[in-house]
């Protein structure tokens, strides 16, 4: 496996799917409507996250792919990080 798809797959399972899945236990304890459409959307999202590592597994992604996914993880990532702060 590239380099590229190591560090994908990396900050997919060690970063992307954890908080992710804390998000969604802490949105399971909200019962509003527009709680419930973001529950959705993360859920999704979650399934989206680990299609990427399905196709990583499957060696179904070029590195190139790979660059474009993993810069998109790592600028919603940093975007976040300003947010916060």
């Amino acid at each position: 496996m590239t380099e590229i798809k190591n560090k994908l797959k990396k900050i997919v399972t060690e970063t992307m799917i954890p908080e992710t899945e804390d998000y969604l236990e802490e949105l399971h304890t909200s019962t509003s409507d527009g709680d419930k459409e973001v529950m959705r959307d993360m859920e999704s999202f979650l399934v989206e996250l680990q299609n990427i590592l399905l196709v990583i597994e499957e060696n179904k992604i070029t590195d190139e792919e790979a660059e474009g996914i993993y810069q998109k993880i790592m600028n919603m990532i940093n975007e976040h990080q300003e947010e916060s702060h």
